[in-house]
């Protein structure tokens, strides 16, 4: 028996070795062979193998190229040519995509609707009266509006838009904070669909056609504008669109960025003409907001007033009559110097300022605790282009303002004085100069600006205990 078994065991162990490796068998070397030529592959397995060679190529090619440019990447994309058939396909979509995003927004009545919800459901809190809910009642809120508005106001009721809100002890939000942030994400989403219509060229960004052409569109609907006169209409978009690109725009390349629009104080000061003006505002409290009728009024008749000429544009003579004469005669030439294009005739005595150089101007002089107005100013304080200020600097600019000072039968000034109490203020890094992150860290840079450029300024600051008093008792009153 044993030694049968160990007859069958040297049979099978000799038929293994007589076995060749697959390497060598020959239907394993003709089958590679046809494999390797393609002949024996499908379409599809042909097709693929044609694609990688193709994306192979490219990528190769690419790379050439590539290395024959340098380590320069490819920053500029040409954009499709005005009709186009890419031109045509992108505005569909770009159409199509507005549409839908339009379509999915609440609109005033789903807003009315989704407010009568929040009272119906919330409860009252005892101590403040508040009407507040919990976030059980916002579970059962959001089906609500769900089944009376559509799956569009969902979004609205997320749990991390309910943590967004302050909570009281229960772990309750109030209805009305809640309310507005939905409104005002609705205001905001809209006016972003609204100017990427007016974006030609769909590169995020805004002209000032594009922006004219978009607060004209908002006219019939803010309140405070719906009486304005029609021959007006143009020079109104004209003077409101300028503190867009005044605040967005700081590079003045000529068009604002739509999210920094959509960021901006500007546009929600413009949104506040949505209320019904009251009869006993005044014309000064109006003239405070930029874009009202009566602030585009004043900057017309400012300008009007100064061009003595009637030529379009201002000289340094009539710019000088600005705020009654207030400002230094050194300052008027910075401004000029600095931000005022030269004439197509070349001469610098030719040199004018048109209307959209003087609204700058006003929007700075306007604006002066912002950065942006603090910028257009200290170029024209910086007199050497250096890009600080040094005590001989402060010595030459107020300089003027002190002899005006002196003029207006005002007591005598030690120039030292107010030198050191500008350094004291300012608290600059450097010790012997002062930057324009300097002014603009210290909290205090539009006050020194005012000080060094116009005598009103510096009266205001040199009297501001006074005027604060004054300003306490009126408000008793």
């Amino acid at each position: 028996m044993y030694s049968g078994s160990s007859d069958g065991e040297g049979h099978d162990s000799s038929a293994q070795r007589k076995i060749p490796p697959p390497s060598s068998m020959l239907w394993v070397r003709n089958l590679r062979r046809f494999i390797g030529s393609g002949d024996g592959l499908g379409s599809e397995a042909l097709m693929e193998l044609e694609t990688k060679r193709i994306l192979l190529e490219i990528f190769k090619e690419k790379q050439q190229k590539s290395a024959q440019a340098g380590a320069i990447p490819s920053f500029y994309k040409k954009k499709a040519e005005e009709g186009s058939i890419s031109h045509r396909v992108q505005r569909l979509a770009k159409f199509r995509f507005l549409k839908k995003q339009s379509d999915i927004l609440l609109n005033a009545d789903d807003l009315d609707a989704m407010w009568v919800c929040l009272r119906e459901n919330c409860v009252i809190d005892d101590s403040t009266g508040a009407e507040k809910m919990n976030y059980e009642d916002f579970c059962h809120i959001a089906s609500v509006c769900t089944e009376q508005i559509g799956p569009k106001c969902r979004r609205f009721f997320s749990p991390s838009n309910f943590m967004k809100f302050e909570k009281d002890e229960s772990g309750r939000i109030a209805i009305l904070p809640f309310y507005l942030y939905v409104m005002r994400t609705v205001s905001l989403t809209q006016a972003r669909i609204d100017m990427s219509e007016l974006d030609e060229d769909s590169d995020g960004f805004l002209q000032s056609h594009e922006m004219e052409a978009y607060i004209r569109g908002l006219i019939p609907n803010l309140a405070q504008l719906r009486d304005m006169p029609a021959a007006f209409v143009q020079m109104y978009c004209r003077i409101a669109a300028h503190k867009f690109f005044f605040f967005c725009d700081p590079h003045r390349r000529g068009k604002a960025c739509i999210k920094k629009v959509l960021l901006s104080n500007c546009l929600q000061e413009l949104m506040e003409l949505h209320q019904e003006s009251e009869e006993e505002v005044t014309d000064t409290e109006q003239a405070e907001n930029w874009f009202s009728l009566t602030s585009a009024q004043r900057i017309c008749d400012m300008f009007l007033a100064l061009d003595k000429d009637m030529n379009g544009t201002l000289s340094k003579q009539e710019l000088r009559e600005y705020a009654d004469g207030t400002l230094t005669d050194i300052f008027v030439e910075r401004a000029f110097d600095e931000h005022v294009r030269r004439g197509k005739n070349g001469g610098g005595n030719a040199r004018e300022m048109d209307f959209e150089s003087f609204l700058d101007f006003v929007l700075a002089l306007e604006n002066k605790d912002t950065p942006e107005g603090l910028t257009y100013l200290f170029r024209c304080l910086d007199l050497h282009g250096k890009g600080y200020l040094t005590t001989a600097d402060i010595h030459a600019l107020f300089r003027d303002v002190h002899q005006k000072w002196i003029e207006g039968g005002n007591y005598e000034l030690c120039i030292e004085d107010v030198r050191d109490e500008i350094w004291d203020m300012v608290k600059p890094a450097d010790p012997l100069r002062v930057t324009l992150a300097d002014l603009l860290a210290c909290k205090q840079g539009g006050t020194v600006a005012s000080m060094l450029i116009d005598v009103r300024g510096f009266w205001a600051h040199d009297n501001r205990e006074n005027l604060l008093q004054e300003e306490e008792e009126s408000e008793e009153e």
